[in-house]
């Protein structure tokens, strides 16, 4: 496996790989990383359908991709997506999976025209004092010494920030600014995270550091991320013949690991209810999706509680990844991830209007009408004040397919799940659906005597807890993820968020399936450049475009320094007028 950049090689058609007529794969889960594999060993590596088999423990597939309409119940989203334009192996993957759509066209092509048509921004950021706009008005407020922090972090080297937290680079200096709440309420991190990964991200997405105050960065699908984007893979899986084996578990994955070389020898299963086991040998590949952001989540309803449990269980992802890796040190540290779930779980809910009394408030805040079929909030609107970081978002409705034209579907998150709210005095993970719609109401400006009556009777709230949702954040170290095909490995490799690849960032769809398609185009040997994660770390452009707007479009010459770093950088500017050094620096803002 190699990388590539540039489009030589991005729209060639891969020889087929030799032997790949004998050779079955094993895909353990049906997640985006594992669907992701399965439709490049189809499509790049040219395996028989019928040959790939996709082990799921659960009876529908899609895995933290969710969005279903649980009977007398509701409709539920556990989480979002946002996608990037520079997600490489996404959009190289997704211009060959038909849309359910319109076959004649892609996902790519449809999610491509729809943003192009309404493209996403944001009309306010946040909100204080029951529903009024925060003016956050585009700013990061980062003084000098807070820009200061963040570009040490961005130059510390990897292995200096093994399990090192945020806080161990970030003070109040950061960490009370508008930057940091879009950050940390954007991606979910909290502020005892790692440090490694945060350094991750900046660089990652140094394009977008103007577009996070208004999410002009962000694209979203027309649907939730079910029906957008895994019911296309199934179906396009599913007409090459690839067979799906639904409430199948998977306990345990044998290997001989003598001598350095690792085979995978056999998959234990319960099918059913009822052990068996699949015997392995060279030609018969195993994909591993090991962790799992949403192990464990349990959703509530209108009237009950998403319950907290933790405990981890025989036959789920971190179960199966702890027995994995006691077969070989280079198999990963699931522990490192999992060890305290008090560090790793937020709470979502899903809030569906029955009626019109609480689209007022909605249109009052996000400044638009919901039911347009357009962008609505254009990403979270981040409540600064709630005691719970409470954060809601309305994407292009109707969210599902068979959603009624007169109702919205809400996603509302919350970071912390242990503190009593502002409006019901108990922690959200003690709250019900109906409960959690109340804190909501509030917090948009509903009135207090107006509040209990429409959240029992305007809106249907499904409540979820997720103990690992942020389980990949927690500071780790070189080793603690197993590489994606790590070394000596035969005939097997790992898939998803907790797989490691260079330079990507967790968290992200664009992970799964970078992950997803090196582990195919290593085993099989496939000859075709697997896309670079995009470059603009190292983009002069982008990086002098971050420095002015993080600094709310403050010039280099506006800096508080000492009269001798004035004085040395005036003589600086000197030296380049006339060049085009100046020129650049002048059309960034710079100076």
């Amino acid at each position: 496996m190699y990388y590539s950049s540039g489009n030589y090689e991005a729209f060639a058609t891969p020889k087929k790989p030799e032997g790949v007529d004998a050779k079955s794969a094993y895909i353990i889960g049906s997640g985006l990383a594992a669907l992701s594999a399965a439709c490049y060993l189809v499509r790049d590596g040219q395996m028989k359908g019928e040959h790939v088999h996709v082990l799921e423990k659960d009876p529908i597939p899609g895995g933290a991709c969710d969005g279903y309409k649980y009977q007398d119940v509701g409709y539920v989203m556990r989480g979002g997506r946002e996608m990037d334009n520079h997600f490489e192996c996404m959009w190289d993957l997704f211009r060959s999976i038909p849309s359910i759509e319109d076959e004649n066209h892609t996902v790519l092509d449809e999610y491509y025209w729809l943003n192009k048509a309404d493209p996403n921004y944001s009309l306010c950021r946040a909100t204080v004092n029951c529903g009024q706009d925060a003016h956050t008005d585009g700013k990061f407020g980062l003084s000098d010494k807070g820009a200061m922090e963040i570009l040490q972090l961005f130059m510390t080297p990897d292995e200096k920030l093994y399990d090192k937290k945020i806080t161990d680079f970030f003070d109040d200096e950061v960490l009370n600014t508008n930057f940091w709440m879009y950050w940390r309420t954007m991606f979910a991190f909290e502020n005892w995270h790692s440090a490694l990964e945060m350094k991750r991200y900046l660089q990652r997405y140094i394009h977008h550091i103007g577009g996070l105050p208004d999410f002009t960065a962000l694209r979203f699908t027309r649907y939730n991320q079910y029906e957008s984007m895994i019911l296309p893979m199934v179906k396009y899986l599913e007409s090459f013949g690839v067979q799906f084996h639904y409430n199948t578990k998977v306990i345990n994955v044998a290997f001989d690991c003598a001598g350095g070389r690792k085979l995978a020898t056999r998959i234990d299963v319960l099918r059913d209810g009822a052990e068996d086991c699949i015997d392995l040998t060279e030609n018969d590949l195993v994909f591993i999706t090991n962790g799992g952001c949403v192990e464990n989540s349990t959703i509530g309803s209108q009237n009950t509680v998403a319950p907290y449990r933790p405990e981890i269980k025989e036959g789920g992802g971190w179960d199966l990844w702890r027995k994995i890796a006691a077969q070989d040190p280079s198999f990963g540290h699931p522990d490192k991830f999992c060890y305290d779930p008090e560090l790793s779980n937020w709470m979502s809910a899903t809030i569906t209007t029955l009626d019109q009394k609480i689209v007022p408030y909605i249109k009052k805040i996000c400044k638009r009408d919901p039911f347009s079929g357009k962008v609505v909030t254009g990403g979270i609107v981040t409540v600064q004040d709630s005691s719970w970081l409470l954060s809601w978002t309305l994407n292009r409705q109707q969210q599902f397919r068979d959603q009624p034209k007169d109702q919205l579907c809400v996603w509302v998150y919350g970071l912390f799940s242990d503190k009593p709210g502002n409006y019901v005095k108990k922690p959200m993970r003690e709250c019900t659906g109906k409960e959690i719609c109340m804190e909501w109401l509030y917090h948009i400006g509903v009135p207090t005597d107006q509040i209990e009556e429409m959240a029992a009777n305007s809106a249907n709230t499904v409540p979820c807890m997720m103990p690992y949702i942020d389980a990949f954040f927690m500071p780790r170290a070189a080793g603690d993820r197993p590489d994606v095909v790590p070394e000596g490995a035969v005939n097997f490799a790992f898939l998803g968020q907790f797989a490691e690849t260079a330079r990507d960032t967790i968290f992200t769809t664009e992970y799964s399936i970078r992950t997803g398609m090196e582990a195919v185009y290593t085993l099989l040997n496939v000859d075709r450049g697997v896309p670079e994660v995009w470059g603009s770390v190292y983009d002069i452009r982008c990086l002098l475009d971050a420095t002015v707007k993080l600094r709310d479009g403050k010039k280099i010459t506006d800096m508080e320094m000492p009269l001798v770093g004035k004085l040395a950088l005036k003589e600086a500017l000197k030296k380049i007028e006339g060049t085009e050094v100046e020129k650049l620096l002048k059309e960034y803002n710079v100076i």
